[in-house]
């Protein structure tokens, strides 16, 4: 599906002090600041990234509005396109992200409460500006009616989607939760493993190939990348269309260009 492979560097965002700030953590939690999210983008504007994405990660779990300043921020400081998600449950909450010069929004918890919102926001707005969140975890305990995979390991487990920055178990399938998604006119999937973010192990990639599999339409890998290798595999053995990394990027250890450099050297069609 992909032309090329794309590299989106994360910043996940929590208001510290009245301030937004990025933030890190480990499987959603013990969340260290970061910056200011402006100057994260500008940096990864100049490093090369294809695009980023901005999730004010407790939104949800808080009821805050989302963060309208820093996308006009964002907006004015960078050219690449950004999704500005987390917290959003609402046609008028995603017109004021979209207005304030988002390229897209992600919505998530909003989605699995009702999701009705994600056929209505793509009849207002396009397929193509709305992107699904799809946090989902590893649940070893089979129930009927499941997609069960094997893991690394040779176990077997489904992908259970949870809400709420994690906090909440849904009893969904992931993999059919994005099949339905995709049938409501999202334009695109972004799935995180919750047990794979923050870890700096590797992408969950049975998750990853699971739900490239079942749909046609783009898919970001997500949590728990650390190396340019680990990014390899999210193109060659996931099948993403798109990368997302955070800690790796922010703590300096690697840039965009770097990673780049690496999958081109592999083989890969990077812009």
């Amino acid at each position: 599906m992909r032309d090329y492979a794309m590299i989106v560097p994360c910043l996940d965002v929590k208001v510290v002090d009245g301030v937004p700030s990025v933030v890190k953590g480990v499987k959603f939690v013990d969340l260290k600041r970061q910056g200011d999210p402006v100057e994260f983008a500008r940096r990864y504007q100049e490093q090369g990234a294809d695009e980023l994405v901005f999730l004010d990660i407790t939104a949800s779990h808080e009821g805050r509005r989302t963060m309208v300043d820093v996308a006009r921020r964002v907006a004015d400081a960078v050219d690449i396109p950004f999704t500005v998600g987390g917290g959003i449950s609402s046609i008028q909450g995603i017109k004021e992200i979209l207005d304030a010069g988002a390229d897209r929004v992600g919505i998530n918890t909003a989605a699995v409460r009702d999701p009705d919102l994600v056929r209505s926001a793509a009849r207002a707005f396009g397929s193509e500006r709305i992107t699904v969140a799809v946090d989902a975890r590893r649940n070893t305990e089979i129930i009927p009616g499941v997609n069960v995979y094997e893991l690394e390991d040779g176990s077997r487990a489904w992908f259970e989607v949870v809400i709420y920055g994690g906090r909440e178990p849904t009893g969904m399938d992931a993999i059919e939760w994005c099949r339905r998604v995709e049938r409501l006119g999202a334009g695109e999937i972004l799935p995180t493993s919750m047990d794979r973010d923050g870890t700096n192990i590797g992408y969950d990639l049975p998750l990853t190939k699971a739900i490239c599999d079942a749909v046609d339409i783009p898919v970001t890998a997500s949590g728990g990348a650390s190396t340019p290798q680990h990014i390899l595999e999210a193109f060659t053995a996931g099948g993403a269309d798109k990368a997302l990394a955070a800690g790796m990027f922010h703590r300096g250890e690697y840039t965009v260009g770097q990673v780049k450099e690496y999958l081109r050297a592999n083989g890969l069609r990077v812009r």
